[in-house]
């Protein structure tokens, strides 16, 4: 009863979060399709706040790995979820970065992340794995991921002038920017540990499907 409690538990957050990325993606390219370039400043607005509930939601998929409900490396899952919601704080508390190109493409990044992930979640929920989905979300995330962290990169650097340029000396405001200078060398490395281990897991994973394949 708790295996089937569990399953389904886990079958509707991935079949949300796959539901919520497209969505997301699908109205992108759609307003991209619409109004070209001009589509980028009004990404934000759009679809921040479905954004903001799937990198939200994301956070459980730690407790998922800490419970045993799912086989997967907890540190580079940990390094994901955390930068992405980090980066959404402070999109949140700067409306005049909201509207950079930058947003767009690390939303672009993001989703495209979750539709690699997603659907092979759900095929192997259901008992049929697919390998061409396998391959796809092993292969293609770890250049995405690779992507996205170099964007996360760029994001904060760029967010930087918009928090010296406040008004006021707030000791939030103050602390802000110092914090992101010491904690960038080790969001570099934990970043690079990562793509690391995603290469590591991407290897151990195909080597095991070779494997079960060449038995039957």
């Amino acid at each position: 009863m708790r295996f089937s409690l569990s399953l389904t538990y886990l079958f509707s957050y991935n079949l949300l979060q796959f539901c919520g990325h497209t969505w997301i993606f699908a109205n992108m390219t759609a307003r991209f399709l619409s109004f070209g370039e001009d589509a980028q400043a009004g990404t934000f607005y759009f679809v921040g706040v479905m954004m903001g509930v799937c990198q939200l939601l994301s956070l459980l998929e730690l407790f998922h790995i800490a419970d045993g409900f799912e086989e997967c490396r907890l540190f580079p899952r940990f390094m994901q979820v955390m930068e992405r919601n980090v980066l959404l704080f402070l999109l949140i508390s700067l409306e005049e970065f909201q509207s950079k190109p930058i947003v767009c493409v690390q939303f672009y990044l993001w989703n495209i992340l979750g539709l690699l992930r997603y659907p092979h979640e759900l095929f192997c929920l259901s008992g049929t794995p697919y390998f061409k989905m396998l391959w796809m979300h092993q292969t293609l995330s770890v250049p995405v991921y690779l992507l996205s962290a170099v964007t996360e990169g760029i994001s904060i650097v760029h967010m930087l002038p918009y928090w010296s340029e406040s008004e006021g000396t707030d000791s939030v405001q103050l602390k802000v920017p110092s914090s992101l200078y010491i904690c960038s060398p080790f969001m570099l490395m934990g970043s690079s540990l990562t793509v690391l281990l995603l290469l590591k897991e991407r290897q151990e994973i195909l080597a095991s499907w070779n494997n079960n394949l060449k038995k039957d």
